[in-house]
């Protein structure tokens, strides 16, 4: 994953106060309070994985444009996983070839 300027500026102040909790967790654990320790440091990985891996301000707006747009244009216009349309003359000639 590359970062930019914004990002690394962002996973810095992350980092600023993850750092900090995350040591004392590990505080916490050595003086045996299990679920404590665990508890903060799942909470210090949380904040600088989420931010970096989840709530990308580009992927967030990339779903939300896709999701407005027509499904031609979502794609690039390559439609070949999709199954082709039948046209009602095909769809007649179906129809009749079961009965």
């Amino acid at each position: 994953m590359r970062l930019g300027l914004l990002d690394m500026i962002g996973l810095a102040a992350s980092l600023v106060f993850a750092l900090p909790l995350a040591n004392y967790a590990v505080i916490r654990l050595a003086a045996g309070e299990l679920a404590l320790g665990v508890g903060l440091l799942v909470v210090a990985v949380a904040m600088v994985v989420l931010p970096q891996y989840f709530l990308d301000p580009g992927r967030i707006l990339r779903g939300l444009l896709s999701g407005l747009l027509p499904r031609q244009l979502r794609g690039g216009g390559s439609t070949a996983d999709s199954p082709p349309e039948t046209t009602q003359d095909e769809a007649a000639a179906a129809d009749a070839s079961e009965k």
